[in-house]
């Protein structure tokens, strides 16, 4: 593996830092453009904050590169006269695993620290061993306040949102843990794929179109817009998935996925067979290992938005394997975040400007 240079690096974790959940992603998006623009003809951005950069190849031809910028968090739904906040969810924050964590909230006034309460198991006297997972509503939020007054005095209301403030930690053997891996990484991925092809002396036929889109954790409503308006004649989309490897997970259920195993490529529904194809013989030629997924119905990424678009843009998902998804461990290998780069980067080189994808009879 090529090892991480020290602007990838900076950038990669500065992502990671910077909250943008589902809805507010602007503070993401502007450290995003700002490092895409150095090697983009442009970057641009549409009116919900969808962001992309464009490298012009020897053709119009358009090759699309999507991944998502937000991630999960919550929401204010209520605050009490004693201070304290109630809470919806921002996507699919996992309730299970909130009590007793820190949040950062995005208030008027900056930033404003939080801790989701956790009564002492002293005192929830569960002497049947019965307990369960909390609902949303049941959680509460201490920001330090005693009234309702003192919450509006720090610069919080109703609506406004917040993620983990658990920031990003590396383990033994190139293990990247944190939270918003799920899919800041893809935005890091598309980054440096246009930074390679930069570095490149002659250019691909295609011209590139790198997606940063928002909204993808709840239902792909960026992509959706974006692909209506930029209509890319081929695209990969870029998501993490499930990697299988951990205790309790059933491989006959949800497949075989191993960290550090290479990149999936998706077989069925929103996945065109001529670029997944294509994708296999580049992983081929470049000696990239892959694993293999399969999908039935829909794929649960910005891809089933994408490839649906007006009369269809020819799509196939790559994904980044992750464990403990939407949690503050998702837990990604420098190895396949190498191994994914890799693969983009030779599959935008792959594309001539002849090459059409489409079903023939």
């Amino acid at each position: 593996m090529k090892t991480m240079k020290a602007d990838e690096k900076s950038f990669l974790l500065e992502l990671l830092h910077t909250p943008s959940p589902t809805g507010f992603e602007m503070p993401g998006q502007r450290i995003w453009a700002k490092y895409a623009g150095l090697y983009a003809d442009e970057v641009q951005c549409d009116s919900y904050g969808s962001t992309w950069a464009i490298r012009r190849g020897k053709t119009d031809r358009t090759v699309m590169l999507a991944a998502h910028a937000d991630e999960i968090g919550f929401i204010i739904k209520h605050i009490d006269a004693q201070g304290f906040l109630r809470l919806d969810r921002v996507g699919g924050s996992d309730v299970a695993t909130a009590r007793g964590r820190r949040l950062r909230f995005l208030g008027d006034q900056g930033e404003v620290m939080g801790i989701i309460g956790n009564t002492a198991i002293h005192l929830r006297r569960d002497s049947a061993g019965t307990e369960k997972v909390p609902a949303i509503h049941e959680l509460w939020v201490d920001v330090g306040a005693s009234s309702a007054k003192e919450v509006a005095a720090l610069g919080l209301r109703v609506g406004h949102v917040a993620v983990y403030a658990d920031g990003p930690i590396e383990l033994a053997h190139k293990r990247l843990v944190g939270r918003a891996l799920d899919n800041r990484i893809g935005s890091f991925i598309i980054a440096q794929v246009l930074k390679r092809l930069a570095a490149q002396k002659k250019s691909p036929d295609f011209t590139v179109i790198c997606l940063n889109a928002v909204q993808e954790e709840i239902g792909g409503n960026g992509a959706m817009m974006a692909t209506h308006r930029l209509m890319p004649d081929v695209c990969a989309c870029l998501d993490v998935t499930h990697a299988t490897d951990t205790p309790g997970i059933d491989a006959n259920q949800f497949g075989h996925i191993t960290l550090g195993g290479g990149p999936t490529l998706t077989h069925g529904s929103a996945n065109h067979p001529s670029v997944v194809e294509r994708l296999i013989h580049v992983a081929q030629a470049e000696k990239i290992t892959i694993q293999h997924e399969s999908s039935s119905r829909f794929t649960g990424t910005d891809t089933d938005e994408i490839f649906r678009t007006r009369t269809g843009v020819p799509s196939a998902l790559v994904s980044l394997p992750l464990r403990c998804m939407h949690s503050v461990v998702e837990t990604a290998h420098l190895d396949d975040i190498e191994a994914t780069i890799d693969l983009l980067t030779h599959f935008v080189r792959s594309l001539s400007a002849k090459d059409v994808f489409h079903q023939s009879l």
